[in-house]
């Protein structure tokens, strides 16, 4: 079991790339491209650096920094966004946390 956040991926403005944790190898090719979009497109938008991190009860969240000297990083905007993207993408977000419960911490999935 894992005992600290594990970043699934993220992006930074400032190095201009993308990062994905190869551990979720195994999530459907659409699902990495989309979370590679969201990515990207969020530090592009914004600045800075975002990575998504599962905590360990599961949940995943959004963790945002930015350089010390760096004015142009969007603090408000930043928040407005990742606000946006929870409600957008809320089925996605949650397919997530369900994946990494089942297939990361080995929780048994409810029947209905």
């Amino acid at each position: 079991m894992y005992q600290e956040k594990i970043v699934l991926c993220g992006a930074s403005s400032y190095e201009e790339k993308y990062y994905f944790n190869e551990d979720f190898a195994a999530l459907p090719e659409d699902i990495r491209k989309e979370l590679k979009i969201l990515c990207v497109l969020f530090v592009s938008e914004v600045g800075g650096i975002l990575t998504l991190e599962f905590e360990e009860d599961g949940t995943l969240c959004f963790q945002v920094s930015s350089q010390e000297n760096d004015f142009f990083f969007d603090e408000i905007g930043s928040g407005l966004k990742i606000k946006a993207i929870r409600k957008e993408k809320q089925e996605l977000l949650a397919s997530l946390e369900l994946f990494y419960r089942v297939f990361f911490l080995n929780e048994e999935m409810e029947h209905a």
